[in-house]
């Protein structure tokens, strides 16, 4: 059965961002009351555009990092889709003060908020970051590494918060270890936009667009319909359901910490496709997807630069978890992910 949320109301953190205003279309395609809480500090109010001329759909401009505004943000809500934090592996070097704050301090004030409030449960967006040095792939969810950043500590820290507060408030958390999204509405400007944006922009300018290292670093790029998914299936299979499934996959390997039966739902899921492309692959499939639309794009020549600090060499979910607990199964693979987003990229940046 393909759960999903319907006739709830949620709130969105971060909703006008990339993630959270996708979700917030798909919550309303589905007939929930969705609060946006936002403070625009990476979102846009554009974003929001079919959002606001939904009579179910309210928005709050707020900082998650108010105590009293994320209470205010949770009232009466089913579920919390947490969203909201400051991205990025070389802003929080820059800048590791507010990218604690932000993605901590403020992560705690809602999960707090939503557990005064009684919510369902709370999904919170994880980072796949929190794998760190551990050199083994594909990534399995209860084996990690060091933390090679601020903001792969901050996101690690959500999750400890996280399984804390299910165990002492019994709030039901899942974490969904987001890696490398892209899709409609990523922002390819500013100093730490992500790669796949900042790589069309420049090649719908005609510009040489700079691979930090020799492009042999691989990702598990993932789609926004894929992440959509997750969210859904994350927030609405029944806590019976989680458990069985759960208990079914601790036993099938060894070596995974068993939960009990009794235990509050507090569980980290990758979300992803579950295959990896180099920066070079990724640069070849963006020329010719591009190239569709501009021919000479194919013609443009990548520029080559150092490594980047704190990046990890190579990426790759397993994904197994989330297929046999929550049932997921992403439809959208890096080459289909990159049709859709190439011709929005190409109407909406050209």
């Amino acid at each position: 059965m393909n759960y999903v949320v319907k006739h709830n109301k949620v709130l969105v953190t971060g909703g006008a961002g990339f993630i959270g205003s996708n979700l917030i279309d798909a919550l309303l395609a589905n007939e929930n009351t969705v609060v946006c809480l936002d403070n625009f500090a990476t979102g846009k109010i554009e974003n929001l555009e079919a959002a606001k001329s939904n009579p179910n759909f309210t928005l709050i401009e707020g900082d998650i990092r108010d105590r009293n505004t994320c209470i205010k943000a949770v009232e009466g809500c089913d579920y919390v889709l947490h969203q909201a934090a400051l991205g990025s592996v070389p802003r929080s070097i820059a800048d590791p003060i507010t990218s604690t704050e932000v993605n901590i301090v403020g992560f705690v004030n809602m999960l707090f908020a939503a557990k005064e409030a009684g919510v369902k449960r709370f999904v919170y967006a994880a980072s796949s970051s929190t794998y760190g040095d551990h050199k083994a792939l594909p990534k399995v969810e209860h084996v990690i590494g060091n933390s090679l950043s601020p903001y792969a500590i901050t996101k690690y820290v959500d999750e400890l918060f996280a399984k804390n507060f299910s165990d002492i408030y019994g709030i039901e958390t899942v974490g969904l270890r987001y890696f490398n999204v892209f899709g409609r509405r990523q922002d390819p400007n500013g100093a730490y936009a992500a790669v796949i944006p900042k790589f069309v922009s420049s090649l719908i300018k005609h510009e040489s667009p700079k691979i930090n290292g020799d492009g042999s670093y691989s990702r598990d790029f993932t789609y926004i319909d894929n992440v959509i998914q997750a969210n859904q299936l994350a927030a609405s299979v029944p806590t019976e359901i989680l458990k069985e499934r759960l208990k079914d996959y601790q036993n099938s390997l060894a070596g995974v910490p068993k939960v009990s039966e009794e235990a509050t739902i507090s569980e980290v899921f990758n979300v992803a496709y579950g295959e990896r492309a180099s920066l070079n692959d990724l640069a070849g499939a963006l020329k010719k997807g591009l190239s569709k639309y501009d021919s000479e794009i194919a013609n443009i020549a990548f520029q080559y630069g150092p490594n980047r600090a704190g990046d990890v060499p190579h990426s790759h979910a397993a994904i197994e978890k989330g297929k046999t607990i929550l049932g997921y199964a992403p439809k959208y693979s890096l080459e289909t992910g990159l049709k859709e987003a190439c011709e929005w990229y190409w109407g909406n940046l050209k």
